[in-house]
């Protein structure tokens, strides 16, 4: 089973945790995470792009000059493609971008996120995490002690009112809570901040 060291708010080393091999420890499966990340990203796309096709725009209803005698190309309306103010071939046409993907192949993409953090150094286990007020200066300095100044992902069992308005100033970090984990978000962050209670319901859920 692979083990990680826990830290406390002051980034100093006060135990070690054992992890899950099942759930922190499994196989990497590269393709489900793509296709996941994909299937996120698809879905957050507006799809409402549209532009006219020759049909639509307005005018080119009268032939622009006759069929035969001038040496020119055959035309009926000003409206196709190629003149000016013409329409667009192949249109873009408000369309629904998203797609499924089966649940096992989900639960193998979020298994693999998480492995991947813990094989790439980059989890971060803490002890606990409680603030007496909401401060932001108080998070700053924890990530500081924890050497997560980059990107992070701050995870708790539940959602708690304080840390999230005191991490919300504060760029490249974002909280979350175990029941909105996805796989974008992880792979997204340089760091994967969980607290202890937020690991083991990780591993319930995951398992």
């Amino acid at each position: 089973m692979p083990k990680v060291a826990m830290l406390n708010m002051q980034g100093q080393n006060v135990g070690e945790i054992e992890l899950s091999e099942n759930t922190f420890g499994a196989e990497i499966h590269e393709a489900a995470m793509h296709l996941v990340v994909r299937q996120q990203l698809n879905a957050k796309r507006q799809g409402t792009q549209s532009a006219r096709t020759r049909s639509e725009v307005r005018g080119g209803g009268r032939k622009i000059y006759r069929q035969k005698g001038t040496g020119r190309a055959r035309h009926h309306g000003r409206r196709a493609p190629q003149f000016a103010h013409g329409g667009v071939v192949f249109a873009p046409k408000p369309r629904d971008y998203s797609f499924s993907i089966p649940k096992k192949v989900r639960r193998l993409a979020m298994l693999s996120a998480l492995s991947s953090k813990v094989q790439d150094n980059d989890l971060i286990v803490l002890d606990k995490l409680e603030l007496a007020e909401a401060k932001t200066r108080v998070i700053a300095k924890m990530l500081k002690d924890l050497g997560a100044t980059r990107k992070a992902l701050l995870v708790t069992p539940e959602k708690d009112e304080k840390v999230v308005r005191a991490s919300a100033n504060i760029p490249g970090l974002k909280t979350a809570f175990v029941g909105t984990l996805n796989v974008l978000d992880i792979l997204g962050h340089d760091k994967f901040i969980l607290t202890q209670e937020a690991v083991k319901l990780c591993e319930e859920v995951y398992n």
